[in-house]
């Protein structure tokens, strides 16, 4: 365990590390034993085994450290050095004569397939960026996809750039997201919609990413500038009508009905069938029912055809902003249906479970 939290590079030398290695460079030297909290230290080669005592570690000078970690950073640059120009040599082969080798314009639309070719041109992006990033981010995300955006995250936030996201209200139910939040801080600004397009990544105003296959290990990247432009406008709009993740929720227009199950409510009446339903919120298709189950029994439907009247009866289908300032009725006769008429209520939290 002590391993894996202790594996970092010289620039990032943890508290433990850095009192131990000092300790080492005052006293002479370490024990094993004592220098067991910081593995990092031998990894790194700032202590090394005493020769005539193998229980003790002692410290190598700052100065022969400095140099020997300079010498390996500049073979790893002559290594991709040398690695660029047999890769130029090898595609310069393919080149019709007469052509240049490299061309001055930039492609306006690329194609990436495979997630190692897509994460390196969005690392390479990003490293580019200099002031905003804004990102649609649709479902749940894996840890992993956690991490790398963490980590490009902090290099944003080191350059003074800034990130906007859009996130489905489903997905912030997720420990995950909600400790990589808290972890990105100021530099990052939330807002939630119940139903956003797929995943968009802008950088700048200078190139997007759009996924081009269901399972998205396909995207294109796209730098002409009427194609970002637009996607800019597109995710503007959607921005404003999003919600910052700290407020209140709109109230729901039917006592009983969730916030979640306003939101499918509002996707049913659309035409959406199941499977699409949960796919667009982030959840599986067997939660979905449930809560559609329960939207019927609320509504006093026996069937979907009855459901889908009801739902357009409640006022379900505006927008959450014309709940905020009209009052909403179910229209329907209760004595045919022998059900409870359902009247406005108070807002309903959104609920912590799907």
């Amino acid at each position: 365990m002590a391993e894996t939290q202790h594996t970092h590079d010289v620039e990032e030398l943890c508290k433990t590390g850095s009192r131990i290695y000092a300790e080492a460079l005052k006293q002479g030297g370490v024990s094993r034993r004592a220098a067991g909290a910081a593995p990092c230290l031998i990894d790194l080669g700032l202590l090394h085994p005493d020769p005539d005592s193998l229980d003790q570690l002692l410290p190598t000078p700052p100065t022969l450290a400095l140099h020997a970690i300079l010498r390996d950073i500049e073979a790893e640059i002559h290594t991709r050095r040398s690695r660029e120009v047999r890769i130029a040599e090898t595609l310069e082969r393919f080149t019709a004569p007469g052509t240049p080798a490299i061309s001055g314009s930039t492609p306006g639309v690329v194609v990436l397939e495979g997630f190692p070719r897509i994460n390196t041109a969005i690392n390479r992006a990003n490293n580019d960026c200099r002031t905003e990033v804004r990102c649609i981010q649709p479902g749940p995300r894996r840890e992993s996809e956690l991490q790398d955006a963490l980590r490009r995250g902090q290099l944003l936030s080191e350059r003074g750039a800034h990130t906007r996201t859009l996130y489905q209200r489903a997905s912030l139910h997720s420990p995950g997201l909600l400790n990589y939040l808290r972890q990105m801080g100021d530099s990052i600004e939330i807002r939630t919609l119940d139903d956003i397009p797929e995943r968009l990544v802008i950088f700048d105003h200078t190139v997007a990413f759009i996924p081009a296959s269901p399972d998205r290990t396909i995207a294109l990247e796209l730098r002409h500038p009427a194609l970002v432009g637009y996607l800019v406008t597109v995710f503007d709009r959607f921005w404003r009508q999003g919600r910052p993740m700290k407020e209140s929720a709109p109230p729901v227009p039917a006592a009983g009905v969730s916030e979640r199950q306003y939101a499918i409510a509002r996707l049913l009446g659309e035409g959406h069938a199941d499977e699409a339903v949960a796919r667009r919120l982030g959840i599986s298709v067997r939660t979905c029912r449930t809560h559609i189950a329960h939207l019927s029994a609320v509504l006093g439907t026996t069937n979907r055809v009855q459901l889908g009247v009801r739902i357009a009866q409640s006022g379900m289908l505006k927008s959450p902003e014309a709940h905020r300032t009209e009052p909403l009725t179910l229209a329907r006769d209760d004595a045919d249906t022998g059900s409870p008429a359902v009247t406005p209520g108070a807002h309903i939290s959104p609920e912590r479970k799907d």
